[in-house]
């Protein structure tokens, strides 16, 4: 039966057509499923070349549309998707999270994968030179300047309360790789700029989160944003920079500070769990609004409970519970609390804590007891698959159309 066929047959089911077409895609992906998870160390093995080329997970997927016609969605079948908003997509990122999940399950292919994202990305060795020289890189979402050896990240999309999207993520990665790239850089500063945006008028602003207004567009792609970003510049301000450059360290990691202003809503808290040392205003406050959402908070699943404990980390990503920066529960996400007119001086007397020689290494140490690479692993292979379903899911589409930025 054609298309045309099926709008004009009369007493025809819709639901129970819908219902068969369901059942069809998800037999086809429990095949898709099970050939991944049984051939993954092969496939990866033809698409690098035996593991000798890093692909990173945009470049592999694209890779295996071509090798694999079927396993993947292809450029074209992407591209279509990309035109839609969310609500009209045909879910075709699902696909890539159930290859991507059966990758980075694999002993030899998912540790591969995971060092190629943790190589330094091709705009960041571009404008190498010209930040080594002039000490500052201007870009649409993030400010990097260098002053007396430490780099300051300025969040700067002032009209949206540096709510994050694929540009945010794109150039917060390529600063984070330019301030480990730089051997006159010995400690990075995360803060928000001031903000244009009429509810916080000249006030600063650390992150509102993902950006809710683009979810709906059909902007937040799984592969470029929500897994670049946590396996991307997140792991390279925690476990470092793949550079292999040393018989000493395959990574090179600096430490790192964050301060908070107002707030850190959703990836702006998940984004403070790998710091060094948190910072916050007295007024600020954090929250992880997964349950308002409906997606999953990045890796926060991961380490909130090992950070805060199992029911404060149940209470703030499954009942949406806010932090105050100055309550007790907040103490083990923020280090230091201050009058907001005190950040300045703050930041100032942590830079110089952390401007040690012997820092790197024990941070280095530290983040190896805490999070070891296999359990990371672990956790974002199923993350891939399971963001994937949830950006999908009913309840997310019906909800990110009403919400807005600056509703929050």
């Amino acid at each position: 039966m054609t298309t045309d066929q099926t709008a004009l047959s009369p007493g025809l089911d819709l639901r129970a057509l819908a219902g068969e077409a369901h059942r069809v895609d998800d037999d086809v992906r429990t095949l898709r499923a099970a050939f991944v998870e049984a051939h993954a160390e092969e496939i990866y093995a033809e698409l690098t070349d035996g593991r000798t080329r890093y692909l990173r997970m945009d470049e592999l997927v694209r890779a295996a549309a071509l090798a694999f016609p079927g396993l993947v969605p292809s450029e074209e079948q992407m591209a279509a998707e990309r035109a839609r908003p969310q609500a009209e997509k045909e879910g075709r990122e699902i696909d890539q999270g159930i290859f991507l999940r059966g990758i980075l399950r694999a002993p030899k292919a998912g540790p591969h994968l995971l060092d190629a994202m943790l190589r330094p990305t091709a705009r960041a060795q571009r404008l190498l030179p010209e930040f080594l020289e002039t000490g500052v890189v201007q870009m649409e979402a993030v400010r990097l300047e260098r002053r007396d050896g430490v780099a300051h990240l300025t969040l700067c999309r002032d009209d949206c309360l540096n709510a994050e999207d694929a540009q945010q993520v794109d150039d917060m990665e390529t600063a984070v790789d330019l301030v480990l790239l730089d051997p006159s850089v010995r400690v990075g500063l995360v803060r928000g700029g001031v903000m244009s945006h009429p509810r916080y008028l000249g006030r600063r602003v650390f992150c509102a989160g993902i950006n809710l207004k683009k979810l709906s567009s059909g902007d937040i792609p799984l592969v470029d944003f929500l897994l670049r970003r946590e396996t991307g510049y997140i792991q390279k301000i925690f476990h470092g920079l793949l550079t292999e450059d040393s018989w000493h360290s395959r990574f090179t990691g600096k430490p790192w500070v964050a301060a908070v202003d107002s707030f850190a809503i959703g990836g702006g808290t998940q984004l403070l769990l790998v710091f060094d040392h948190v910072l916050a205003a007295s007024d600020a406050y954090l929250s992880l609004p997964a349950a308002k959402e409906g997606i999953i908070p990045g890796v926060s699943n991961f380490r909130l409970s090992r950070i805060a404990g199992p029911r404060v980390a149940r209470q703030v990503i499954l009942g949406g519970r806010k932090l105050r920066a100055d309550e007790p529960d907040a103490r083990s996400i923020v280090d230091e609390v201050v009058r907001p007119e005190e950040v300045d001086s703050a930041i100032d007397r942590a830079l110089v804590r952390l401007d040690g020689e012997a820092v790197a290494a024990n941070r280095r140490m530290l983040n190896l007891s805490e999070e070891p690479p296999e359990e990371f692993r672990r956790y974002i292979a199923e993350f891939a698959l399971q963001q994937a379903l949830r950006i999908y899911g009913a309840d997310v589409i019906g909800k990110v159309d009403g919400f807005a930025v600056g509703s929050r």
